[in-house]
C-alpha cells in the first residue's frame, strides 16, 4: 500500500488528542490539507439532530444543498462553523478522519516511563505516589508544577511519546506523516 505525504502539526494534533472529554470539542483531521479541524460540540449537535431528526430519505447520496424545515437560528459569526461541520458529517470522499483520544493507559504508561528516568529520589517518590493515587493525571500535573525544569522535560518525554503515537494512527489511515 502506497502512503500519502501529508504535512501535519504534531503539537495540533497531540492537544486534540489530549481533549479526552470531548465534551466542548472535536476534532477533525483534513487528509487534503494535513490541518487539524476543531467544532464546537454544540455546533455538531445542532448540525446531527437537524440532519440526522429528519428524514433519511430527503437528504440522497448526492448532496449539493441542505434545506432544513426550519432555518438556525444562529449568529452570524457561526454560519462557517455550521457549513463547514455539515461538510465533515456528509463527508463521503474519506477527506476527513475524527482525530482519536489518548487512551488512558498509554498516557499512564508514558507517565511511569517518565518517573524511571527522574533522578532525584523525593520527587521520584511523589511521582510515584501520584500514579497509585485516584486522579493521577492531575496528581503528576500537580506534583511536577513544583519542579520547572521536571515538568518542561516531562512535556519534551510527553511530546516525542505522543509522536510515535500519532505516526502509527497516521499510518493506519493511509497517510505517513511528511515532517
Amino acid at each position: 500500500m502506497v502512503m500519502k505525504k501529508l504535512k501535519v502539526d504534531f503539537d495540533e494534533i497531540q492537544k486534540a488528542m489530549e481533549d479526552t472529554s470531548r465534551d466542548t470539542f472535536d476534532y477533525f483531521l483534513d487528509l487534503e490539507t494535513g490541518e487539524v479541524t476543531t467544532l464546537s460540540e454544540d455546533i455538531l449537535s445542532e448540525v446531527k439532530s437537524r440532519l440526522y431528526g429528519s428524514d433519511d430519505s430527503e437528504i440522497g447520496d448526492n448532496i449539493e444543498y441542505i434545506e432544513f424545515d426550519e432555518e438556525p437560528d444562529l449568529p452570524d459569526w457561526m454560519e462557517d462553523e455550521v457549513d463547514l461541520a455539515l461538510e465533515i458529517l456528509l463527508d463521503k470522499d474519506g477527506r476527513y478522519v475524527r482525530v482519536p483520544r489518548r487512551e488512558s493507559s498509554e498516557a499512564y504508561k508514558v507517565m511511569a516511563g517518565f518517573v524511571e528516568t527522574v533522578e532525584e529520589p523525593g520527587l521520584k517518590e511523589k511521582l510515584n505516589n501520584a500514579l497509585v493515587e485516584k486522579g493521577t493525571f492531575r496528581r503528576f500535573k500537580d506534583v511536577l508544577l513544583d519542579y520547572p525544569k521536571e515538568r518542561k522535560r516531562w512535556h519534551g518525554y510527553n511530546a516525542k511519546a505522543m509522536k510515535k503515537v500519532i505516526i502509527g494512527w497516521l499510518e493506519s489511515t493511509g497517510v505517513g506523516a511528511g515532517n
